[in-house]
């Protein structure tokens, strides 16, 4: 068992020794240029390979509509270079909101989504990049087990997973959702992608990870019924409402975020082996991917693991969240292991378009990483999500100067993800501070 260890790299051959100390395979490539080379997608062109991955920030005004801080974070996000900007997940309904402050995509909304779109593109433009450039990806939800549009658990669960259930002590009998109830709820994603085609995004993403709803239905293996038990029936929901979302919307690109793995056991979750409790299974994640290609989408973000049980899977770090458990594993095992498993799904389909996940841990020497995995072609375009809210400019930079500053890198310690959990909007307590501490209305403690 290799020990937890905080980023003390002084060089990026310091890393490298300690990816091989560990028996890590990690790639690793001074042609930080193919980062910043063009990308073709869906008969566009992007000029680089470089995302922002969905963060959400928990600043939606009262209604859901986007707020001040929200306009505010995109805005330095569209100027900041990236070619894709991955919107953060929003609510097809009030009932999935993952908290009183998330996203909702509805028509009262939709002109606060307009100006949004413009204000992005505007901000790109602004700062010597077309906004007509840029990707813009709205992610669309539904929080499932994880609702909590009061401020309070509200729980909709698909099935049950022991392991999940104890998050919020939920009894072995209580209650799914109905097949009708998610039939209905298809016709509420396609309506959403609608207003998102009408606001001006270029694509949606049917988000199908980190345990919330969509997710939670492809490990559904106990359940019985059409969405439930096998193969066909678990990845129903998010095969037929992407068809349905493309027949009504051809001019919108289909996106998914996929969790790879969920990291629970077999029958709990996704992507797990049948036989060794804690250890992935590509097979059905690889199966799948044929299936979305098969369909028409077009590009999907990978990503592992649920949040609530074991953050480090999902975005390695050097503090975990207050109240939270340090993980008994090197945090580079956890970006090893991100590379590794978005490699293996890119080799399977190499004509689908994977965004990496993982890399913000590695601060100034990620794009060398990042480099070394585009140039082996283990993911097509990388991403960066606790990156962009500590450093949204992290791409201008790697365009005018062709590093990293390590005075404006995540330094991974889990304040973006503490701060809504404590009920205030998510950004970077290192980087960001004053603009936290100055936002009208936000009761900013100090504590964190």
């Amino acid at each position: 068992m290799s020990r937890p260890e905080r980023f003390r790299f002084r060089t990026l051959e310091e890393l490298f020794a300690k990816a091989r100390e560990l028996g890590l395979e990690l790639p690793i490539s001074g042609n930080i240029g193919i980062l910043l080379s063009p990308f073709a997608l869906s008969g566009r062109t992007l000029p680089n390979r470089l995302a922002i991955h969905p963060m959400e920030g928990a600043d939606a005004d009262a209604r859901g509509g986007p707020g001040e801080l929200t306009f505010r974070r995109y805005g330095r996000f569209g100027a900041g270079g990236c070619s894709l900007i991955w919107f953060e997940a929003a609510a097809v309904v009030p009932a999935g909101r993952s908290n009183p402050r998330q996203l909702l995509l509805d028509p009262r909304n939709l002109d606060g989504f307009k100006r949004l779109v413009a204000a992005t593109r505007k901000a790109a433009a602004r700062e010597g990049g077309a906004g007509r450039d840029l990707l813009l990806v709205l992610q669309l939800t539904h929080s499932g087990r994880f609702s909590k549009p009061e401020g309070k658990p509200a729980p909709i669960i698909a099935h049950h997973a022991p392991l999940l259930d104890a998050v919020h002590d939920l009894p072995h009998d209580s209650p799914l959702i109905e097949d009708d109830d998610l039939d209905r709820l298809q016709d509420d994603f396609v309506k959403a992608a609608g207003l998102a085609s009408e606001a001006g995004f270029d694509g949606v993403d049917i988000k199908a990870c980190h345990g919330y709803l969509v997710a939670e239905l492809l490990g559904a293996v106990a359940r019985k019924g059409r969405y439930g038990g096998s193969f066909e029936n678990r990845t129903r929901f998010l095969r037929e409402t992407l068809h349905r979302v493309r027949d009504r919307f051809p001019g919108l690109i289909a996106a998914v975020r996929l969790n790879a793995t969920d990291t629970l056991p077999y029958p709990q979750g996704f992507g797990a082996d049948r036989n060794k409790p804690g250890i992935e299974d590509l097979s059905e994640p690889r199966a799948l991917l044929r299936a979305l290609s098969d369909d028409g989408v077009a590009l999907v973000n990978i990503t592992v693991g649920v949040p609530h049980l074991r953050p480090h899977f999902g975005r390695p770090f050097d503090k975990p969240i207050r109240g939270g458990a340090v993980p008994d594993e090197h945090p580079l095992e956890g970006v090893a292991r991100l590379v590794r498993i978005t490699a293996e799904l890119q080799s399977a389909r190499p004509s689908l378009p994977l965004v990496g996940t993982g890399y913000s841990w590695l601060r100034q020497y990620a794009p060398a990483v990042a480099a070394g995995v585009l140039t082996r072609k283990k993911a097509a375009l990388i991403g960066f999500g606790r990156m962009a809210f500590a450093y949204p400019d992290f791409a201008r930079d790697l365009l005018l100067y062709g590093r990293l500053d390590p005075n404006k890198v995540c330094v991974a310690c889990s304040g973006c993800s503490d701060l809504p959990r404590a009920g205030l909007p998510a950004g970077c307590i290192v980087r960001d501070r004053p603009t936290y501490r100055k936002a009208p209305g936000l009761p900013w403690t100090g504590t964190l």
